[in-house]
């Protein structure tokens, strides 16, 4: 069994934040052997992040806040709030703006080492 709690996530590394922006609470790792990653993203108001996971399948669902969810190839836009869910099965180039401060469970797969950060084209490497 794993049990963690955030201070945990801060004293061993796998919280990320840039203040006033986003964080992200990385609750299970590839190193956990589970199969997926849990994180815990907290996005502010006014941000907007444009991001296309080409090599990870990701699964977000809304805790708290309102957002506007553009998928950029259909340019089609999405209202979400909390207990909505969006998942890029397609590995979908899309924007996020928080409309209000943003509290997001996401799960990726494959699983994240813990320290991989966007590249320019908003996605996260493979790590080995």
């Amino acid at each position: 069994m794993i049990v963690r709690s955030v201070e945990d996530l801060k004293a061993s590394g796998g919280y990320a934040e840039k203040a006033g922006v986003w964080s992200s609470a990385r609750y299970l790792l590839r190193s956990d052997n589970v199969g997926f990653t849990l994180t815990m993203t907290t996005v502010a108001a006014g941000q907007l992040i444009e991001l296309e996971y080409k090599n990870h399948v990701e699964a977000n669902l809304i805790i708290e806040g309102n957002a506007e969810l553009t998928d950029v190839c259909v340019n089609q836009t999405y209202r979400l709030g909390p207990g909505d869910m969006y998942a890029l099965d397609q590995h979908d180039r899309h924007r996020l703006k928080a409309l209000s401060d943003l509290k997001i469970v996401c799960v990726f797969t494959p699983a994240l080492v813990g320290n991989e950060v966007h590249d320019a084209d908003g996605s996260y490497p493979l790590r080995g």
